[in-house]
């Protein structure tokens, strides 16, 4: 089975879906035979590459809700085993990490990726990482068995970035709109950081190819621009989910 995840690094709701998926393969009785990779997908492409303290950021865009916005997602990560602290995060944009994610796949295999996309983003969140930093950025895929050199070498050049913002670009054609989406075997897509049981059920019904051709759909409605309900919404958009 194969099961592409589209996320951002940036977004929280991710981060948390990540958690409860690989809980949910952990208890999955063919778990092992089960490939995941990691699709591009960015919140805010336009952002600035330069990073910039969280909370003003998050302030700028939502107002006095912002405090509460991560007030929440700290408390359910707690719950998750996730360390949120937004006090240290650093917002930048994050092309040049989903460039490293890509080479990180090309080069070493699905299973290097999905370690690499964990450390970015623990770094991310609770570590104060930067995610635009090429020195940061190597010590990360150095920290998951990826060479230094090579991946110096990557960073310091374009590899990858039309490749990358075509994966983006088509992510927007399959009518993709919030992360995470999962895509289950090109065939069912499931939106939002759902419940680890619910990961399973899904699991299991794909592995059983009992479900209907189309989309199954299980996520919550959210407000547009917001990460609420398990979702991180692209501003001014519904959230839809789509599968090729």
């Amino acid at each position: 089975m194969k099961v592409e995840i589209y996320s951002d690094i940036a977004c929280p709701w991710c981060y948390v879906g990540k958690t409860r998926f690989e809980r949910a393969l952990a208890a999955f009785p063919n778990g092992s035979s089960v490939e995941v990779v990691y699709r591009p997908f960015q919140l805010d492409p336009s952002a600035p590459h330069e990073a910039r303290p969280h909370r003003e950021v998050l302030a700028a865009k939502f107002g006095p809700q912002a405090a509460a916005m991560d007030q929440r997602i700290a408390a359910l990560g707690a719950e998750e085993g996730i360390d949120f602290d937004f006090d240290t995060v650093l917002e930048n944009n994050s092309l040049l990490a989903h460039r490293l994610l890509r080479f990180a796949l090309d080069q070493y295999g699905p299973e290097a990726q999905v370690r690499l996309k964990g450390r970015l983003m623990a770094g991310h969140f609770g570590e104060g990482m930067d995610i635009g930093d090429h020195e940061h950025l190597t010590d990360a895929a150095v920290a998951v068995g990826l060479d230094r050199d090579a991946v110096a070498d990557f960073l310091s050049g374009d590899g990858l970035h039309d490749e990358v913002l075509g994966e983006i670009d088509e992510a927007r054609q399959l009518g993709i709109t919030a992360v995470p989406t999962f895509v289950f075997e090109g065939r069912w897509a499931v939106q939002g950081g759902q419940e680890t049981s619910t990961f399973l059920r899904v699991l299991e019904q794909v592995a059983k190819d009992t479900a209907a051709a189309g989309v199954a759909d299980t996520s919550a409605d959210t407000d547009a621009g917001a990460c609420a309900d398990g979702v991180c919404e692209v501003p001014a958009t519904g959230g839809t989910t789509a599968a090729r």
